[in-house]
């Protein structure tokens, strides 16, 4: 028979397993973004910044600096974090457009490569997964925000 004792501590004791588990994740979490950064992500995060810096001088790249800015801080540390597309109107398509023609195939089969070579090996099956959302994100970043969640991925 339950008393509230004994379904107080059963409580407690199930919110400890899932602060633990909750717990588990953050450390992979981190982890993960820790292994990503060094082994790489630096890189594409500050060529992403470099970018968008590069943009910002030039006055007719100046409204794709944001969604530059956005996505190198994105390739900084992916794991926890997940791309949303918002309705940004017309102007973010056409934005998006004269990006896919200009930088974001190019981009998106840089990430490919890097996904296809990482996904051969069974450690780098994480960061393939990363780098195929880079992909997909690079060919059209205007009108995108970044979001925490609670998955790794």
């Amino acid at each position: 028979m339950w008393t509230k004792l004994n379904l107080a501590a059963h409580g407690a004791s199930l919110f400890r397993r899932l602060n633990w588990l909750s717990r588990k994740d953050e450390i992979m979490r981190t982890l993960l973004n820790i292994l990503w950064f060094i082994f790489g992500g630096w890189i594409s995060g500050t060529l992403w910044l470099l970018a968008g810096v590069i943009l910002a001088i030039t006055i007719i790249g100046l409204p794709f600096t944001p969604a530059a800015f956005r996505m190198g801080f994105y390739s900084y540390f992916p794991f926890g974090l997940r791309v949303e597309e918002h309705d940004a109107g017309v102007g973010s398509t056409l934005l998006n457009v004269i990006w896919l023609i200009f930088a974001g195939w190019w981009l998106a089969l840089h990430h490919l490569v890097l996904a296809v070579g990482l996904a051969i090996t069974i450690i780098g099956i994480p960061f393939a997964i990363q780098h195929l959302k880079l992909a997909v994100n690079s060919l059209m970043p205007v009108g995108k925000t970044i979001v925490q969640t609670e998955s790794l991925f």
